[in-house]
């Protein structure tokens, strides 16, 4: 049987600011749409790498809970970065929301991400088909 794809959407993570959603639920697979660090209201949060990428993780985080899910339950991340000598501190943040969670992963230096941020997150997750 063929699953349809199903929107998901909170409000506790910024709206999507082009034709695509936050994330997408197919199956027992949610693919999130990359986060940047806007706020739930869409601006820009002030501040450098680190808080960018807790900023991005927090988003995350929404759109996880928004489809039931928690970051144990990501399969793989790419994560794309404007500086490859900001991995470090990108690295250390993101293992202290993945904790002893290891998911596959891709990091990637970038020429520009929009709204010119310094970090992008992107996950694909197993979730619980209802």
């Amino acid at each position: 049987m063929k699953h349809q794809p199903q929107i998901v959407s909170t409000g506790k993570a910024p709206a999507a600011i082009g034709p695509y959603s936050q994330a997408i639920k197919l199956g027992n697979l949610l693919f999130t749409s990359g986060q940047i660090p806007l706020d739930a209201d869409g601006q820009l949060v002030e501040g450098g790498i680190e808080e960018q990428t807790h900023q991005v993780f927090r988003n995350l985080e929404a759109v996880l809970a928004e489809a039931g899910a928690t970051f144990s339950d990501v399969a793989k991340a790419t994560v794309f970065i404007k500086d490859m000598n900001q991995f470090g501190a990108v690295n250390s943040i993101y293992a202290s929301y993945f904790g002893d969670h290891k998911p596959a992963r891709s990091t990637v230096e970038v020429a520009r991400l929009p709204k010119d941020v310094l970090v992008e997150i992107e996950l694909i997750v197993s979730i619980e088909v209802e």
